[in-house]
């Protein structure tokens, strides 16, 4: 049988819908890379550049993985400490949407904020928990 503590203790589900919605995302920008520059916010590169979005799934998709690893041997010390660490990634990618498109990047600014906010909530959760 499975052992999964992170399903019975509901102060890891926060962290674990992220590692899950990382995951997919990362998924997502592997399959569809268009795509997924439209959703990070940045006009997709042509030709081999386009390259560059996959490293940003597999980058969503390693995160994703970090911390189901973690929840999954009941590490919460460890899942705290990758969501911790985590927090850089979507700052860092409000800083270089800003810098690159300035206010014009306008609501492609949300979905980063939305993603450091459940990081934060997620990593408090989890310290407090």
């Amino acid at each position: 049988m499975l052992h999964l503590p992170c399903l019975r203790d509901p102060t890891t589900w926060p962290a674990l819908a992220l590692a899950l919605g990382l995951a997919a995302l990362g998924l997502l920008f592997l399959a569809l890379p268009r795509w997924g520059a439209a959703i990070f916010g940045l006009p997709p590169p042509e030709g081999e550049a386009l390259a560059y979005v996959a490293v940003i799934g597999l980058r969503d998709l390693a995160f994703g993985f970090y911390l189901l690893g973690l929840l999954w041997r009941g590490d919460r010390a460890g899942a705290a400490l990758v969501l911790a660490v985590t927090l850089l990634i979507p700052l860092g990618d409000m800083a270089i949407l800003l810098a690159v498109r300035g206010m014009a990047a306008g609501w492609h600014l949300l979905p980063h904020a939305a993603s450091a906010a459940a990081v934060a909530i997620a990593w408090r959760i989890l310290r407090r928990g």
